[in-house]
């Protein structure tokens, strides 16, 4: 990732290429971010992101959410996560569940998707499987406004971290 002046002076396409992933399958986001440039702290790049999201139509909103895949689900099992999914899930211990575990988190990402027609979405980067596992039960019982804007702040959550990850890597 080049410093905070670099991507500063990225034209639109270059500006997308390296902040696209930080949303999952969403470089809309970064698209349409660069115009807020220029951004004078990473803290103010990643507020200005979350501010696209959060401005964003309903459609866009959940079409952001259903970008990302289920935890521990079919995708993981098939090795067809993006990278950045896959050590994040793995992270957490959700590349080791026993054949029971994995059961039951197909039965809570089966059961969420049912109340709440999106993934079940948490930063796993701040949780192990048994804290992921308590708060799937807690959050079932939210009523979907509210679990939509969990949703949101999980992934403004995912972001910041992803975009931390790339500042210390350069």
């Amino acid at each position: 990732m080049p410093s905070l002046d670099a991507l500063n002076a990225l034209d639109r396409a270059g500006f997308v290429a390296v902040l696209g992933p930080l949303f999952e399958h969403s470089p809309w986001i970064a698209e349409a971010t660069w115009e807020r440039r220029p951004f004078t702290t990473i803290g103010a790049l990643h507020d200005a992101l979350v501010a696209t999201v959060t401005g964003a139509t309903d459609t866009a909103q959940l079409a952001l959410i259903r970008a990302h895949p289920d935890l521990a689900g079919k995708a993981a099992r098939a090795n067809t996560l993006t990278a950045e999914s896959t050590r994040e899930q793995a992270g957490a211990g959700l590349d080791q569940l026993t054949a029971e575990e994995y059961a039951l988190f197909q039965r809570l990402n089966q059961a969420y998707c049912e109340k709440f027609g999106f993934p079940f979405i948490i930063c796993v980067r701040h949780h192990d499987k048994t804290s992921i596992l308590a708060e799937f039960q807690r959050r079932l019982d939210l009523d979907p406004l509210a679990e939509r804007r969990q949703a949101l702040r999980e992934i403004g959550e995912i972001a910041r971290i992803r975009l931390l990850d790339f500042c210390r890597q350069t």
